[in-house]
C-alpha cells in the first residue's frame, strides 16, 4: 500500500532544508513590514488572488483527506503535494504585496473589531508556527516514515486548513477597508 521506503538519510537532508526555510520565511514576514520597495508596479490585485489560493489550498485539503480515507494513497500524494505547491505560491504573492504596498487597516467599528482581530491573530500564529511542520509532515511522507506522517498529520492537517479557511475569511472582513 505504501510504496515509498524509508530514506531517513534523505529525511535528515530535507529537515535541515524544511528549517532554513521556515527560519527565512518568518525572517522574511517579520521584515516585510519594514521594507516598503517602489518598484513602480501596483500590486493591488494580489490581496483577491492570494485569498483564493488560500481557498483552493483549503479545498485540495479537503480532497486529500477524502482520498487517504478512501485508502487513495496516491491521490492523496498528489492533493497534498498540490496543496503545499499552492501554499508556496501564496507566500510568495503575500510577501511581494506586503513588501510592494502600504499596510491595509481594519476600518470596521464595534464587536467585529474583536472577531476580525481574533480570525486574525490566530491565522498569523498558526501560519508562522505551523510551516516547519508542514513541511516536516510531507518529508515524513517522502521519505516514507509514514507512522511517524500520520502522528504528525493528525494534528498539523487540521490546523493547517484553519489557517487556509481563515486566510480568505478574513481577505472579505478586510475587503471595504482596501477600497478607503
Amino acid at each position: 500500500m505504501y510504496d515509498v521506503p524509508q530514506n531517513l538519510p534523505l529525511a535528515k537532508k530535507l529537515n535541515k532544508g524544511a528549517t532554513l526555510i521556515s527560519i527565512v520565511v518568518v525572517l522574511l514576514v517579520v521584515l516585510m513590514r519594514k521594507i516598503k520597495l517602489d518598484i513602480g508596479v501596483d500590486f493591488s490585485f494580489l490581496p483577491p488572488f492570494y485569498s483564493a489560493l488560500n481557498a483552493l489550498v483549503a479545498a485540495v485539503l479537503l480532497l486529500a483527506l477524502t482520498a487517504i480515507k478512501k485508502k487513495n494513497v496516491a491521490a492523496h500524494r498528489r492533493y497534498m503535494t498540490v496543496a503545499l505547491g499552492l501554499s508556496a505560491l501564496f507566500l510568495l504573492c503575500y510577501v511581494v504585496y506586503h513588501i510592494t504596498t502600504p499596510e491595509t487597516n481594519y476600518c470596521k467599528e464595534g464587536s467585529i473589531r474583536y472577531v476580525y482581530f481574533f480570525l486574525l491573530i490566530t491565522h498569523i500564529i498558526l501560519a508562522a508556527l505551523l510551516l516547519p511542520f508542514i513541511l516536516f509532515t510531507y518529508i515524513r511522507a517522502f521519505t516514507g516514515q509514514i507512522m511517524l506522517h500520520r502522528k504528525m498529520a493528525r494534528w498539523v492537517f487540521p490546523l493547517w486548513l484553519y489557517v487556509a479557511v481563515t486566510g480568505p475569511v478574513i481577505y472579505f472582513m478586510l475587503r471595504p477597508c482596501y477600497l478607503l
